[in-house]
């Protein structure tokens, strides 16, 4: 991977070249699956805009396009944050993929929803009532959730939000059409791992009703100049918290109300 060790800003451009180098070395881990052991300290994003647009550059850089976007928030008052979701990595269930892609990951059970509606870019924002108004369906998903540093978890924040906020890949249930009466805040669910349940407590999105984060991704999107467009998936937190998968199996997510949710892992898991 050509990751240099020293760059001048001074006379590379300053934060754009920073951008630049940051995002390489995010896309060079993704497409080696090879984990970042050490990055200099110049490089470190200096705040959440330097992150989004690593964000985006690190997905220009590696060819992907926009197929999703992930949100949440730690509570129901807390300010939203997300990344878009590469649409090379977003599977149909039930999807099949390769541990060694991913490890080491853990896996989260969420509901996403579908726009019927394309937002198109703009300097004003969207109201929140419009944003609901244009909800056509929704599914439930099952985030891969990983990194490309080595140290993860134990990894700085903005590093974590410019590296997709840890995205590995998504994989989204059957759509079914959008019910306003839907219990969002803790649904009735179960998780399986190779048959064996391992979630047990209440589940709870920690941002409350999960539907508010759409209006954030929205007018994240548009206001730096890109159409939502019609159909992108949004996922918005996990009912479950994290749990970490260390073998090869298959995951199966039921949300009462939606088709399940199903992935296995092939390989050997770290």
């Amino acid at each position: 991977m050509n990751r240099p060790e020293t760059i001048d800003f001074a006379a590379s451009g300053g934060s754009p070249a920073r951008t630049a180098a940051r995002a390489q070395w995010l896309a060079d881990a993704r497409a080696a699956h090879a984990p970042i052991v050490r990055v200099p300290d110049e490089l470190a994003p200096a705040s959440a805009e330097d992150a989004f647009d690593t964000q985006h550059e690190t997905l220009r850089r590696l060819r992907y396009g926009i197929g999703g976007w992930k949100v949440g928030a730690k509570s129901p008052d807390a300010p939203a944050q997300g990344a878009p979701l590469p649409d090379a990595l977003l599977y149909a269930s039930p999807a099949r993929l390769h541990s060694e892609a991913h490890a080491p990951f853990a896996l989260e059970l969420e509901i996403a929803f579908r726009l019927g509606r394309t937002f198109e870019a703009s300097r004003t924002p969207y109201a929140a009532q419009d944003v609901t108004a244009a909800i056509e369906s929704m599914c439930a998903t099952i985030e891969v959730v990983t990194s490309r540093f080595a140290a993860w978890p134990d990894v700085d924040r903005l590093w974590q939000l410019a590296d997709l906020q840890n995205h590995g890949a998504l994989i989204a249930g059957a759509p079914v059409p959008y019910r306003d009466d839907f219990p969002f805040t803790a649904p009735s669910l179960r998780f399986a791992y190779n048959g064996v349940s391992v979630f047990g407590s209440q589940p709870k999105n920690p941002a409350g009703d999960p539907r508010r984060l759409l209006t954030w991704v929205v007018n994240h999107s548009t206001g730096r100049g890109i159409a939502l467009e019609a159909g992108t998936v949004i996922t918005t937190g996990s009912f479950i918290g994290m749990w970490t998968a260390r073998e090869p199996g298959i995951a199966v997510g039921e949300i009462e109300g939606l088709p399940p949710v199903q992935v296995q892992f092939d390989g050997a898991a770290r």
